[in-house]
């Protein structure tokens, strides 16, 4: 026996020295850069297919600069120097981490700029910007951002940051006080970010003079109340996701001699990224755009589970066991191993007894797991139930008239199952109060399901109320609230389901806006004011929404307008003409009195419609920054033309050739609309008023009949006469006749 395991411990020190030989031969072929090329520049890594200098890179896209300069450590650039796009780490898991700039706008303690404007921005060939891992990020207390730039179409994005002194910032809070964020769109491949003050700091210099904004990896940023006195740096870290550019794994592997992907490894195509990424296959290490080599499993026993001999095969491993001995050379399979001993067999049935016995208490323990962990659901959604004001809603729909449509209470199984899990396919839009998906319900019946963001506790009454409101509107013009889901951590809101999208999309996509007539731009406008001069003067309690633009109106398949997202809306209390509120809308729409006074009323929609008049008109955006800067604001555009007299050079070409009288009308209404000081705008109900007569003059009875004159003399006039002579003693057409010659006909330009 002493001379068997002798002859053991040799093999195993063969064994052992054979494999550290393997190891060393591994680790020499598992290269990361290409032969005779730099590794490093600096303290960043530089893997192929990147490279610095001519041939050690895949194409020119993974070219990178080292920059040496005698002062400073070697920093590498990508693609040159003067694109001056510094690289901080490089992953072959499709990630490049690099610097971008801060944009900048500062003033003195009089409000004056001190240094020129500084805006951000990057224009990159290849290789976009991450859109999961960066956010746009602005700074400051008296501040608005905007990020414009191009993904194959051109986009803009912005945020808000106001606070009124110090004390109102919280550290690590980016919520638009002091600080807020937004994100960005896939397949962004260049940006231009810039910063503008409301009143140039003069209200909040001493603790924050300068205004920031910037495109940052979100993980890398936390934010501070230090930061507003000024950024202590110029630039900050972002994500870029890299693959083989423009190339999916299918057309590539068709030339296998520009192939990217190498010797053992598979290629992955991606969504967010157009071009493909390589892998090393199952058993091979190293890098796959060079070729992967064989893992040794045997020189690591976590990576095999061999009793005694191991032995390394390409891409795998196989056990065995010494001559004398039996079994299959695994620890654990079947449970034999090698065992010299034939009389072990009772050990094993004892091992398997007890791992039956395992076995079962495992199976046991799991079953009064998933019960307890249902229990714990089943409180969890209670809990929320209670806390998003479940109990009170319920008191509210019993004391309701159940004859009514009132909001029906559903449960949130039934909402997972009509959404597919809420899956990202059935995702229809994205809005600042919530993401709506569409939904299927088990009678067929499709509905828009709406995952509002957290509701603050301390509203909830006030939530539940405007539920109640807003699901008892009965107008044909509103989307319809169906329900409620109160057993989420968020409320859902189930609303019915409008399928032809948006005005925005009709009157801004230039295959669309071609098919809108202005007949039919006219019955929008005035079915959605006839919405909001409901929802100010006949709802039973007066609403606000607050959020009035062409992304919130609907249109059905017979372009019915429906207006939509009531998630920013507010109830007025009856003894109440205004509300002190947070500062909430869309730039571009939103009301200048109550952006400055922060003081909510009815005529703060009237100035938003005003604002979707004037898109119906002209087919432009409310807020464009591709513009010249003094066409940027539509609603100032469209003022200065009027006062120009130049109405008829900035409406749509369609529209151009309608009836003058009309379009003026429907000018003159959103010129009132947006005024400037809200007493003087007209109240949504003498809009609406005001759109039904315009409407109504093309199907006036006196408008649009082309009588020649001669059939107007004889009808008017010898007609008249003849009536009168033929026999005066009848004081019944003498009558009739003297009436019409007194009757003084209205204007047919009224409408009426």
């Amino acid at each position: 026996m002493g001379s068997e395991w002798n002859r053991l411990e040799i093999m195993r020190v063969l064994l052992v020295v054979g494999q550290l030989l393997l190891i060393s031969s591994s680790l020499s072929s598992s290269q990361t850069v290409s032969p005779n090329c730099q590794e490093t520049c600096g303290d960043v890594a530089v893997p192929y297919p990147f490279g610095i200098g001519d041939g050690c890179y895949l194409n020119e896209y993974f070219s990178i600069h080292c920059n040496v300069t005698a002062a400073s450590t070697p920093k590498p650039y990508l693609w040159n120097s003067t694109a001056n796009i510094e690289v901080l780490d490089i992953s072959l898991d499709g990630e490049l981490r690099i610097y971008t700039f801060i944009g900048t706008d500062c003033y003195n303690e009089t409000g004056v700029q001190q240094e020129p404007l500084i805006e951000a921005y990057a224009v990159l060939p290849a290789f976009p910007f991450s859109n999961t891992k960066n956010k746009f990020t602005a700074i400051g207390c008296d501040t608005v951002a905007v990020i414009t730039g191009s993904k194959g179409n051109g986009f803009s994005s912005g945020c808000l940051s106001v606070c009124t002194g110090i004390d109102d910032v919280t550290d690590g809070a980016c919520d638009g006080i002091g600080c807020c964020q937004t994100t960005i769109p896939e397949m962004l491949l260049n940006y231009n970010a810039s910063v503008v003050s409301l009143k140039n700091h003069t209200d909040v210099w001493s603790f924050n003079p300068c205004s920031y904004a910037f495109l940052v990896e979100d993980k890398s940023f936390n934010f501070s109340r230090e930061d507003l006195s000024g950024m202590k740096n110029t630039v900050v870290p972002s994500v870029l996701d890299w693959a083989v550019w423009n190339e999916t794994c299918g057309e590539a592997a068709k030339d296998p001699a520009s192939f990217a992907c190498k010797a053992h490894s598979e290629c992955f195509d991606f969504p967010d990224v157009p071009g493909y990424r390589c892998n090393c296959s199952s058993g091979y290490e190293g890098n796959p755009y060079l070729g992967c080599v064989d893992i040794n499993e045997c020189a690591d026993p976590e990576k095999n589970p061999c009793d005694r001999i191991c032995h390394n095969t390409e891409g795998s491993y196989t056990c065995s066991c010494p001559k004398s001995y039996g079994g299959d050379g695994k620890k654990g399979g079947d449970g034999s191993g090698c065992t010299a001993n034939p009389k072990s067999s009772h050990l094993v049935i004892i091992l398997v007894g007890l791992g039956v016995g395992i076995i079962v208490l495992l199976f046991s323990g799991g079953f009064l797991y998933l019960g307890l962990k249902k229990r714990k659901l089943i409180r969890l959604k209670e809990q929320y139930f209670k806390q998003n004001g479940g109990l009170l809603l319920q008191q509210q729909l019993h004391e309701h008239d159940r004859t009514t449509n009132a909001a029906k209470i559903f449960n949130a199984e039934e909402l997972e199952v009509a959404t597919n899990h809420y899956d990202d396919s059935r995702i229809v839009g994205r809005g600042g109060y919530g993401t709506v998906y569409k939904g299927i319900l088990p009678n067929s019946t499709i509905v828009a399901i709406k995952k509002s963001k957290l509701v603050d506790e301390n509203q909830i009454e006030q939530f539940i109320n405007e539920v109640i409101v807003l699901s008892q509107i009965n107008h044909r013009n509103v989307v319809k609230l169906l329900g409620c889901c109160l057993e989420t951590e968020v409320p859902l809101l189930v609303y019915e389901f409008v399928n032809n999208g948006t005005l925005f999309e009709h009157v801004h996509n230039p295959n669309k806006s071609s098919k809108m007539s202005w007949e039919t731009r006219l019955r929008i406008a005035s079915e959605t004011a006839g919405v909001l001069s409901y929802l100010h003067s006949a709802a039973s309690i007066p609403i606000i929404h607050r959020d009035v633009k062409s992304t919130n109106i609907l249109l059905d398949a017979n372009y019915t307008a429906k207006v939509s997202d009531f998630g920013a809306s507010r109830l007025v209390p009856l003894d109440q003409a205004e509300l002190s509120t947070m500062v909430q809308g869309t730039l571009g729409y939103l009301d200048p009195e109550y952006l400055h006074t922060s003081q909510l009323t009815e005529k703060s929609d009237v100035y938003s419609f005003g604002v979707v008049l004037v898109e119906l008109l002209t087919g432009k955006k409310a807020l464009s920054f591709d513009r010249p800067e003094e066409e940027r604001s539509l609603a100032m555009y469209f003022l200065l033309a009027l006062k120009e007299d130049r109405l008829f050079q900035i409406v749509e070409e369609l529209i151009a050739h309608e009836d003058n009288e009309q379009v003026k009308r429907v000018a003159d209404l959103a010129k009132r609309c947006l005024k400037l000081k809200g007493e003087e705008r007209p109240t949504m109900k003498e809009v609406a008023s005001e759109l039904d007569g315009i409407r109504a003059m093309a199907k006036h009875p006196w408008v649009n009949i082309d009588l020649n004159s001669e059939e107007t003399i004889y009808l008017l006039g010898e007609m008249t006469e003849s009536i009168v002579y033929a026999d005066s003693s009848k004081t019944t057409n003498t009558g009739y006749t003297d009436s019409m010659k007194n009757h003084v006909m209205p204007p047919v330009n009224s409408g009426r």
